[in-house]
């Protein structure tokens, strides 16, 4: 017969209390666990009231970035105040990443301003150099030709079938300002659109479960 002290020592309890120690380490050397860990915890503690007091301010927060938004296209007089460099077909000048501040004002259109704009049937806007403008005299109607500065040749290959010009509802804004390389978050999410989930995720729980006071 079997020793009891084997009975004990193979028992699925304790093979079981030694597993679980071990998935336990495994887990503790993960980085960044501690800070889910902890959030998870808090959550689990918080009551109804607080839980409802803590997305109260994250809808805040999500109101007054919306607001802030809404004022600057008034300012600017753009529908996209700031944009991220998607290509590099204007390097050196701007390279992929970089944030750009646009706005758009009264003044006329001219040759050698960098501006962005919309292509129709298009949804993502172009960042690209204005090298001709034609105006006539008899209307407002502007005619504007754009290039990038890293391409060889100009943008009509990238206008809608049968259009040789833009005009200026085309126009978004031109650019006043650059952040470099800021906008490689933005790249990131956009090419994996699971990353912009997970970081609306952690940024929401983090708003969620801040402790005050």
């Amino acid at each position: 017969s079997i020793p009891s002290w084997c009975h004990t020592v193979l028992s699925p309890q304790n093979t079981l209390k030694a597993g679980g120690t071990r998935m336990a380490s495994w887990m503790d050397s993960i980085p960044g666990m501690d800070v889910i860990r902890d959030t998870w915890s808090t959550l689990t503690r918080m009551n109804y009231r607080t839980l409802c007091t803590q997305a109260v301010q994250l809808g805040l927060i999500i109101t007054s970035a919306l607001m802030i938004w809404k004022s600057l296209m008034l300012v600017t007089g753009s529908e996209s105040p700031v944009v991220v460099v998607l290509s590099g077909s204007m390097e050196p000048g701007f390279f992929r990443g970089d944030i750009l501040f646009l706005n758009m004002g009264n003044a006329p259109i001219r040759t050698g301003e960098i501006v962005v704009f919309n292509i129709d049937g298009r949804d993502i806007p172009i960042v690209h150099r204005v090298i001709k403008v034609h105006e006539r005299a008899t209307s407002d109607k502007v005619f504007v030709l754009t290039k990038g500065d890293n391409n060889y040749s100009d943008d009509r290959g990238l206008y809608a079938k049968g259009q040789d010009w833009l005009h200026r509802h085309h126009i978004m804004g031109r650019a006043v300002g650059i952040l470099p390389n800021v906008g490689m978050i933005t790249i990131l999410m956009n090419d994996y659109p699971y990353l912009k989930y997970a970081l609306i995720g952690v940024l929401g729980l983090l708003v969620i479960t801040n402790k005050e006071g």
